[in-house]
């Protein structure tokens, strides 16, 4: 697993919760009008998670942490994903890679991600 999102309503609250609970420093990532946030742990610089605004293209997400597993061809895991899973949201260009969101057959779900780098 490369990465973790989190969707929510309220980003802006579900920030100040984790950066409290964990001690995580939010990084503003904007988006179209807003921002999301890059989490990272205390003394790195490095992100370790993202929190988002349930909008766009996360609006039909889920408000649980999403895992991100990279794969060498998206097309490919979709294909084996639908046999037997779901897909949840289809592939979509993101951060210089692509993703899509995909169920398992117990009903777990979890991001494929296609991509030069984490999606962070």
């Amino acid at each position: 697993m490369s990465w973790h999102d989190l969707a929510v309503r309220d980003a802006d609250t579900v920030r100040d919760w984790y950066c409290a609970v964990l001690g995580w420093r939010a990084v503003p990532v904007p988006m179209d009008g807003y921002d999301d946030y890059a989490m990272c742990p205390p003394g790195s610089d490095e992100p370790v998670a993202g929190i988002c605004h349930a909008r766009g293209a996360n609006a039909d997400l889920p408000a649980q942490w999403l895992i991100y597993s990279p794969v060498a061809d998206l097309e490919v895991a979709l294909e084996a994903a639908a046999r037997g899973g779901k897909i949840v949201a289809p592939a979509r260009e993101v951060m210089g890679g692509r993703v899509a969101v995909v169920q398992d057959p117990a009903g777990a779900v979890m991001a494929l991600w296609e991509g030069p780098k984490s999606p962070s």
